[in-house]
């Protein structure tokens, strides 16, 4: 792989949790699986796909495989958390933490692989992964509460209001990614 500063591709990071919202009763790719607020990531990541020179991965932490990238196969399940004790006990027996760091903190020598890493998880699920997360490159979704830790680490906090995304969130976002200017854009 090229060193980072010779790459002319945005890359971005969408983390999101599953939905008791199934739309298969077989095996698909976890990006086709979830209906209901996953929804709203989905159509902000078909969003961010269409911008010349980006490259958006997706993942998802299922209640029955942990943490899987969005093109992962999977069935549908009935376990899927809805509070802070089942998130803790999903991630006591799958450390869904431990995929998402390993994936958010990826580097080529010394750069990272992704310039953003966008979370939209309840806020209950994001003070469980909030510390393996990377410094500076975040865009946080989450509850008011959670602002202070965003702006101290130097992340983007966008305030979750209901929906997992939500349209303003969304402009935000997008707009965000679309002002990364990387080393030899336009060369």
């Amino acid at each position: 792989m090229a060193e980072r500063d010779e790459m002319k591709v945005r890359r971005v990071l969408v983390i999101t949790n599953d939905s008791e919202v199934f739309l298969s009763d077989k095996w698909v790719s976890a990006h086709e699986m979830f209906g209901g607020r996953v929804t709203e990531v989905r159509n902000l990541v078909e969003r961010l796909r269409g911008f010349p020179d980006t490259d958006v991965s997706m993942g998802i932490v299922s209640g029955e495989f942990g943490f899987v990238p969005s093109n992962y196969v999977i069935r549908p399940y009935g376990n899927v958390p809805s509070c802070k004790e089942d998130y803790l006990e999903l991630q006591e027996r799958k450390d869904y933490v431990k995929h998402i760091g390993d994936a958010a903190n990826l580097h080529v020598g010394k750069y990272p692989i992704f310039d953003r890493v966008v979370v939209c998880v309840p806020k209950d699920m994001f003070d469980i992964i909030a510390p393996c997360l990377p410094r500076d490159r975040v865009i946080a979704v989450t509850s008011d509460k959670h602002r202070e830790l965003c702006e101290s680490k130097g992340w983007t906090f966008l305030e979750r209001k209901g929906a997992r995304v939500g349209d303003d969130n969304a402009d935000a976002i997008v707009a965000e990614v679309e002002s990364i200017v990387k080393p030899g854009f336009g060369d």
